[in-house]
């Protein structure tokens, strides 16, 4: 049923290998409390709530179910929909292990070597504001009413102890875990994601985006690690720039998604037919020591900025086993040699997490390991 329930308990946490949904709404979070105790209560009934919304029920008491003179435990937006196949996957970023030396929580000597802040790389203009955070979570589903729904309850469970730092919308995902349904596009009109790693790939899966027991403390096997870039296309140079320009620069053809000198999208892909500056090419796993990452990004429009362009880009998501040798070093070599596809694109937002393992069971709560 494609509006029905993704199971939400498992080994690994919903929304990382699961066929991408349509639409998304991502939260990270600043934790306002001091109290560890309180936090721990906090992430208890975030899971409890998550695990009803991802089966289409609403939270605690529901909309109208609880007494007549208090405010209701659900917002009651969702109300006659769907599950819409809503996942809700959720990230701890390095500012709740310490936060200006300080260990804020007891759990400063618990932090993966793994999750680290990223550098900064050549031609960032970030946004403090946009970027960072102590939590995260990722709603996807079909329906956008039901993303939505999913953050704002989180939110308003989490009054007085944590706020939202910021949040993106989503549409029309960029990149799919599901090879054999049609790949999607950006909004440069390119197929995305096309060798994208399949969720079903266990060998892939294992060797390229799930942290095993040797990788660091045991309360991250199982997990992965989250990169969140939120990036702006200059869409309106780019629309002015010659078909030829625009499949020289991306290295495949724009109707078909077929690499350079190839016939058809899922022909093998031969980097000596594309130009050297081709973005296929320079992120290919052949010119990055075999790296893959997990991509599960979505485009986005958000108004219109003062000059009357639009504020549209691709809110680039990827998980990865270890971003030391996942993102940072593909980043690196992109930041440096990508010269012609940086002209149209500028990183404005960044935050990197630890997305802990999955909920085993009703008694199991996210991080709970880590916590213990």
């Amino acid at each position: 049923d494609s509006g029905g329930p993704v199971p939400f308990h498992g080994r690994h946490q919903a929304g990382i290998a699961t066929p991408v949904q349509d639409r998304l709404h991502f939260a990270a979070f600043d934790v306002v409390t001091d109290d560890r105790a309180e936090l721990i209560g906090l992430l208890k009934e975030w899971t409890r709530a998550a695990s009803r919304m991802a089966r289409g029920e609403e939270v605690g008491e529901g909309a109208v179910g609880g007494p007549a003179w208090g405010p209701p435990d659900d917002t009651g937006e969702a109300l006659g929909l769907k599950p819409s196949r809503l996942t809700v996957t959720f990230g701890i970023g390095p500012s709740l292990f310490e936060d200006k030396g300080k260990d804020r929580f007891g759990i400063k000597d618990r932090r993966p070597e793994a999750l680290q802040e990223l550098p900064g790389f050549p031609g960032d203009n970030l946004d403090a504001k946009r970027s960072g955070g102590d939590l995260c979570v990722q709603a996807c589903a079909d329906d956008p009413q039901v993303a939505v729904h999913a953050i704002r309850n989180l939110a308003r469970i989490g009054f007085g102890k944590v706020t939202v730092r910021w949040s993106q919308l989503g549409f029309g995902k960029t990149s799919s875990t599901t090879p054999d349904s049609q790949t999607p596009r950006n909004l440069f009109g390119f197929k995305d994601g096309t060798r994208n790693i399949s969720g079903v790939d266990t060998a892939a899966l294992d060797k390229h985006v799930w942290a095993g027991k040797k990788d660091g403390p045991d309360w991250m096997a199982g997990g992965s690690y989250l990169v969140a870039r939120r990036i702006r296309m200059n869409i309106e140079i780019w629309d002015r720039t010659p078909l030829s320009e625009q499949e020289m620069m991306i290295g495949r053809s724009k109707g078909e998604g077929a690499p350079a000198g190839r016939r058809h999208e899922r022909d093998p892909v031969k980097l000596s037919a594309m130009a050297p500056v081709a973005h296929v090419r320079l992120a290919h796993p052949e010119s990055n020591n075999g790296v893959r990452i997990l991509r599960r990004g979505y485009n986005f429009t958000d108004g219109t900025d003062g000059l009357g362009r639009l504020e549209a880009g691709l809110f680039f998501l990827a998980y990865q086993r270890d971003v030391r040798e996942g993102f940072i070093p593909l980043q690196r070599h992109l930041a440096r040699d990508d010269t012609e596809l940086n002209e149209y694109i500028q990183h404005v937002g960044s935050a990197v997490f630890a997305i802990p393992p999955g909920v085993r069971d009703s008694g199991d709560w996210w991080a709970r390991q880590l916590f213990s």
